[in-house]
């Protein structure tokens, strides 16, 4: 949906969160991601996505005040994209993805995982950013490190068979 509406639910859930017993998690997710076409650059549908996914966190920033401090956001997205543009300027479903962590709990300011290149050999069958990170490692910690939720748990129930996926210690504030 446009930014109007990233807007309103960003401030929606900081109205939730900042009530005293109020919510201590919410979870909401944006549509209009899946472009395969005219992408573009600062006018590109892709681009006026990102202008209104960063618009939603400044509402959920400013709503939450000074609660922003202990706050973790976590950015995520079910499938990556190609990296080659495809033939109406857009890219396909790919598998290495990004996600963003912020928020004042977070200990940010650095990239976690590694970059493999874009050269045709470092690509993952050879079209797409070689994923380096199990995205239930960054998942899991959140979970452990900020809601304090037991380490069995999230590896055998939670995210069930993921005992392999590693924690990534040290990303959220004590």
């Amino acid at each position: 949906k446009g930014g109007a509406q990233i807007d309103k639910t960003a401030r929606a859930a900081a109205n939730f969160l900042v009530q005293p017993d109020g919510p201590a998690v919410a979870m909401f997710d944006t549509t209009g991601w899946d472009t395969h076409a005219n992408e573009g650059a600062d006018k590109g549908a892709l681009s006026l996505r990102l202008g209104a996914l960063d618009a939603g966190l400044k509402a959920l920033h400013d709503g939450l005040g000074a609660n922003w401090d202990r706050t973790v956001v976590l950015i995520a997205t079910e499938f990556g994209r190609t990296v080659a543009v495809n033939g109406t300027r857009g890219t396909d479903h790919g598998t290495g993805a990004a996600a963003f962590l912020l928020g004042g709990a977070v200990r940010g300011g650095r990239v976690i995982g590694q970059w493999p290149g874009l050269k045709s050999s470092a690509l993952y069958q050879g079209r797409d950013l070689m994923p380096t990170t199990d995205l239930r490692s960054l998942m899991k910690t959140v979970l452990r490190e900020h809601l304090q939720v037991p380490q069995k748990l999230l590896d055998t129930t939670v995210f069930p068979d993921s005992a392999a996926a590693p924690y990534l210690a040290g990303l959220i504030r004590a």
